[in-house]
């Protein structure tokens, strides 16, 4: 018996549909992949309490540091900004960063991150460290006041995950030989800022000058530091399932339709 030769044409057209219904269906898989792979790794500034204001009349900075003039373990004196994390999020701290005013040159930072905090009460310390190297910048911002230039001391290579809630962060400037101050610098309008804080929940503690988590309008008007935090922020597992089921979802259905 002869079987029936098919239309050249059609045969290679059914075949054409359905490659292009396979590399559609690998494309959208792949693109599912890599979004759920990146979307929750784009490092962004989290939080920033804003820019100093030189020309506020309140403009003021306070000691942040360990030098040769204000010293101590693990610090002379510590400034803490308080910063938010919505209900339901999450965030992947990767750097925390203070402006200070000073004439120092130092090489390594000390940090700290902080939940409870209140006047007198320093609450508990969650994570600590010194970051020097390439995990220590200390950069111009360009602003200057009182006879000093402001410099960022940033803190890299973090990888701290927090839940939702209310937090302290510091970043403390170390050149335990060298004479010189610096001054963690105050912000009032947050021109640039980012995120979430709550005013005049700021803190102060140093043993040099006496101070133990006392609030840092106690030493001048400090609603809030100009510090901030880089980052990125975890989405709700949920929503990352649904939306990749979503896509290959999608993908599925449109292979079936090129099919048929």
């Amino acid at each position: 018996m002869k079987l029936h030769n098919p239309n050249p044409l059609a045969v290679n057209f059914h075949l054409v549909r359905a490659g292009i219904a396979k590399q559609l269906a690998l494309v959208l898989s792949l693109f599912a992949l890599l979004f759920l792979s990146t979307v929750a790794h784009a490092d962004f500034i989290l939080f920033y309490g804003g820019d100093f204001e030189p020309t506020n009349q309140n403009a003021n900075a306070l000691a942040n540091e360990n030098d040769a003039i204000v010293g101590g373990n693990p610090y002379g004196a510590a400034t803490f900004q308080n910063f938010i994390i919505p209900a339901g999020h999450t965030w992947n701290i990767q750097s925390l960063f203070t402006n200070n005013l000073s004439d120092l040159n130092p090489t390594s930072g000390y940090w700290q991150l902080r939940e409870g905090v209140s006047e007198g009460n320093g609450g508990t310390l969650i994570a600590s460290g010194t970051g020097a190297g390439s995990a220590f910048t200390w950069d111009p911002t360009n602003r200057s006041a009182f006879g000093y230039n402001e410099y960022t001391a940033h803190i890299h290579d973090l990888s701290i995950t927090l839940g939702s809630g209310q937090y302290w962060m510091s970043v403390v400037p170390l050149a335990t030989d060298q004479s010189g101050r610096s001054f963690n610098t105050n912000t009032f309008t947050r021109p640039n800022g980012v995120g979430t804080e709550i005013d005049n929940q700021q803190y102060f503690d140093s043993a040099f000058f006496g101070s133990s988590f006392g609030n840092a309008n106690e030493q001048g008007v400090f609603p809030i530091f100009s510090s901030g935090i880089d980052g990125y922020e975890t989405p709700e597992p949920s929503s990352l399932i649904m939306l990749g089921s979503g896509v290959l979802g999608l993908g599925g259905l449109l292979r079936r339709r090129l099919l048929s």
